[in-house]
């Protein structure tokens, strides 16, 4: 009796996990989805970038909406709030990167971009390695990026803004990695929370990937 009733909770908890993994790959493709309409439409009508106050203050404003209206029937409002905006502040830097002849790295950022997301997606999917170690880790990198963007605002050196695009590529991959296989193990039961950790994940290695590839890309002409 009790071993039937150990199999059945094991069996309801991986369909639980399973549908959390379904929901928020649902809903992440639909906000990435989302925030390319919202980009599309800031590059059509050449909208300027917000700056840096104004999208940190939209960006971490309407990152606690998320959190606090995540359980409630507003948090589909709020993440597709929080992703648009992103999108909105992605338009203005695309107009900027294609107006300097960079098209062909926005299709190479956006591939790469693909390929790390379901890449690394597929390892914490298989994998049977217990990926929490990684936590120390982001944690100490998470420091580690904060001090080097500080830094390199007064600083301003080409070879610093190079590490600190490789370093956010880093650091987003974990973060997908973690993320995906808290899902898979039950540990993160809120899909809206998951798809906005993947969404900014890959928001911050599209734009990392623009970084280098301009940088790169300079030395050609």
């Amino acid at each position: 009796m009790d071993s039937r009733m150990a199999y059945q909770g094991t069996k309801t908890s991986v369909l639980e996990q399973n549908k959390v993994l379904r929901n928020t790959y649902s809903l992440l493709a639909m906000t990435l989805a989302f925030a390319a309409m919202v980009a599309g439409g800031a590059m059509a009508l050449n909208l300027p970038h917000p700056g840096l106050i104004v999208t940190l203050v939209g960006f971490y404003g309407l990152l606690f909406f998320v959190h606090k209206a995540a359980n409630s029937s507003m948090g589909l409002v709020a993440v597709f709030a929080f992703t648009g905006f992103l999108g909105y502040t992605l338009g203005p830097i695309l107009n900027m990167v294609i107006g300097a002849g960079g098209g062909e790295i926005v299709m190479m950022a956006l591939g790469g971009t693909a390929l790390t997301f379901f890449g690394v997606s597929a390892y914490a999917l298989t994998t049977k390695r217990d990926l929490s170690f990684l936590g120390g880790m982001m944690v100490a990198g998470f420091w580690v990026l904060i001090a080097a963007v500080v830094a390199n605002i007064f600083l301003q050196l080409p070879a610093l803004s190079l590490a600190i695009s490789a370093m956010f590529i880093l650091f987003s991959s974990g973060a997908i990695l973690m993320q995906t296989q808290a899902i898979v193990k039950g540990g993160e039961t809120n899909y809206i929370l998951a798809t906005v950790t993947l969404f900014v994940s890959i928001y911050n290695i599209f734009i990392s990937l623009i970084n280098i590839l301009m940088a790169f890309g300079g030395n050609d002409d």
